[in-house]
């Protein structure tokens, strides 16, 4: 390889198309997903949901709140996700403290904690028969 291929960047794949697009696909969301899993806060979460399960069990809740609760932790995950992505980018870009990266990180924090309150408040009703 000559110098000036080396600095030249990697050329990008073009996108496929069909069912090899769903695979792709499939694939970056799995990438995402064990990365979200290095994320302490998915964890808990994730744990938060077992001990829901458990709970609702115990409890012996209805399927549409099965239903509920497991869209709304789902809504949880997709919130983290999206949260890490925007801390991931903000240290990328203003890799020193900045009021910039401050302030992406903490509405971020924001959105999770807001999605966490809600889903809360729905597994509080259920559990103490109020729905």
């Amino acid at each position: 390889m000559t110098r000036a291929n080396k600095d030249k960047p990697p050329k990008r794949a073009r996108p496929r198309s069909g069912l090899l697009h769903i695979v792709d696909a499939a694939g970056y969301s799995l990438a995402g997903l064990r990365r979200l899993w290095g994320e302490t806060a998915a964890r808990l979460e994730i744990g938060g949901a077992a001990v829901v399960a458990v709970l609702f069990a115990l409890r012996g809740a209805e399927p549409w709140h099965w239903l509920v609760a497991l869209f709304l932790f789902a809504l949880v995950l997709a919130m983290e996700a999206i949260n890490t992505a925007l801390e991931d980018l903000a240290d990328h870009l203003s890799p020193e403290w900045s009021q910039m990266a401050k302030n992406v990180k903490d509405l971020g924090s924001l959105a999770v904690g807001l999605m966490l309150l809600a889903t809360s408040g729905f597994v509080a009703a259920v559990l103490l028969a109020w729905l």
